[in-house]
């Protein structure tokens, strides 16, 4: 009987993980498909730099919500949870699913965004290179992916000692914002099916 559940729990990991791909495939696909959509229709060298900058905040935004999962505590959101406070349901939910949360913000989420982002400062190296003849091509290459690496592992470094010190605050933040997007698409079940209790009087 213990080998039996044991076996069981390795088949799940290995179909979450096969999940986790797949996953991670198709958003591939979605990101990558918009951006180069968004730069064979925008031929400003600035909104292409925007383009980069917004996919490198999100690498980063995600990063701190998957490390301040792992860091946050539930007590905090119980007493929350039973008051009725929206987004205390949802941030119960994020803590007790760390390791999920944290996979997803920081491999899928992450990965994505560095591939996109490496994609990305490749055609605009390419663009600078073809409108200013005299740079040098490898100098640019080298330059614009050292300023991608340089702001990514900053902004991920910040986001890190940011969600240490405020884990319970972002999660709450991050509830609150699922909850109000469960309630916007007519949702108005709470997680895993648990109501907060009333508060007594």
């Amino acid at each position: 009987m213990v080998q039996y559940s044991r076996g069981t729990r390795r088949l799940k990991k290995i179909w979450s993980y096969i999940l986790v791909g797949v996953l991670t495939f198709f958003i591939g696909i979605l990101v990558s498909l918009a951006s180069t959509f968004y730069l064979q229709h925008v031929t400003s060298l600035m909104l292409a730099f925007l383009l980069l900058l917004m996919i490198i905040l999100v690498n980063i935004v995600f990063d701190t919500i998957g490390t301040a999962a792992a860091a946050a505590v539930e007590p905090p959101f119980h007493a929350k949870a039973a008051d009725r406070v929206k987004g205390a349901s949802e941030a119960v939910m994020l803590v007790r699913n760390a390791d999920k949360v944290a996979n997803f913000c920081g491999d899928v989420v992450g990965d994505v965004c560095g591939t996109i982002s490496g994609a990305i400062g490749a055609t605009i190296a390419i663009r600078l290179i073809l409108s200013q003849p005299s740079f040098d091509e490898v100098v640019v290459s080298v330059v614009m992916s050292s300023v991608i690496a340089a702001l990514t592992v900053a902004g991920k470094a910040a986001g890190k000692s940011l969600a240490i010190d405020e884990a319970n605050d972002i999660i709450f933040t991050v509830g609150r914002i699922l909850a109000w997007t469960r309630i916007s698409i007519g949702n108005h079940s709470y997680p895993a099916g648990r109501r907060p209790t009333k508060k007594r009087k």
